[in-house]
């Protein structure tokens, strides 16, 4: 049986990349919002954008960032991560700047999203506690295929992870 997913991800350098990896088929990914639905969601302001994202983690068992260049520290990835991690689903992180966008190119990497998130009365980072993927190769097809083969293993690890944390 396929997990049912949340990606979070920048959706206007990335949105393109995502949907390759949305399109494996290997699990079930939350609906993306379209350009126009998206709109009508930030008009609502901050308390619909938090709405909406809520609404769309329901069911899901662990939240799936996909990394660009800019993914790191943006206030509403930030967010969907903290509201993840506090839900207790499982949350990974997967680099894609190797995959080819929409131009056909790829971009530089981006910075792991979870040193800018602290966990507990510690403080600890949560990327001491989340695993983030970097798939080898330079050729987009190499790093699609590495997802593919291992996408299930990596949120079914990242499950067993929040289970113990």
């Amino acid at each position: 049986m396929a997990r049912k997913v949340f990606y979070s991800f920048h959706y206007v350098p990335d949105n393109w990349r995502v949907s390759q990896v949305r399109n494996i088929g290997a699990i079930e990914g939350n609906r993306p919002a379209s350009d126009n639905d998206w709109e009508t969601v930030t008009k609502g302001g901050e308390k619909a954008i938090e709405k909406w994202i809520a609404d769309q983690m329901v069911g899901r068992s662990c939240i799936v960032v996909l990394i660009g260049s800019n993914t790191a520290n943006r206030k509403w990835i930030n967010h969907e991560i903290v509201k993840g991690w506090d839900a207790g689903k499982g949350v990974l992180g997967i680099h894609i700047h190797n995959l080819k966008g929409v131009d056909g190119k790829t971009s530089s990497k981006g910075a792991n999203p979870f040193d800018f998130i602290t966990h507990g009365p510690s403080g600890r980072k949560l990327s001491a506690i989340v695993t983030v993927y970097d798939p080898p190769g330079n050729v987009s097809t190499d790093v699609y295929d590495h997802i593919k083969k291992n996408i299930e293993t990596w949120i079914e690890g990242a499950i067993a992870i929040r289970g113990k944390n």
